[in-house]
């Protein structure tokens, strides 16, 4: 069992940089994808940006460029750094981790409880 706990959320206005973190209770080497995802109001989850266990990105085309995923192994955490922040990047975030090699919603094996990210125009 994993636990998965995501900070850094909070109110930036537009153009402004955040930093979200997700740390693992336990090791997220044994997990071939780790992401981030994001659910904002009325609207469905979907995939922000993800990286294999070997360093493969695999980012939304809506942040690439913005965007960039990182993780520190010997912290068993990942990252998120976004920039230049748009008022439609307001979302809850969310990390999680799967075994395989998959990126949809129902193919991650753990999740975390989310952070909320808003941006005021």
């Amino acid at each position: 069992q994993v636990q998965l706990v995501e900070s850094g959320g909070g109110l930036v206005q537009s153009g402004g940089s955040l930093r979200l973190s997700c740390a693992a209770s336990g090791s997220i080497d044994n997990f071939y994808v780790m992401a981030w995802f994001r659910q904002a109001p009325g609207k469905q989850r979907e995939l922000v940006a993800g990286m294999t266990s070997g360093g493969r990105p695999n980012n939304a085309d809506s942040v690439k460029g913005r965007f960039t995923i990182s993780r520190d192994n010997a912290k068993n955490t990942l990252y998120l750094q976004m920039n230049s922040l748009k008022p439609e990047d307001t979302a809850v975030y969310y990390c999680a981790v799967s075994r395989r090699s998959i990126w949809s919603i129902s193919g991650m094996n753990y999740w975390g409880k989310g952070t909320l990210v808003t941006v005021s125009s």
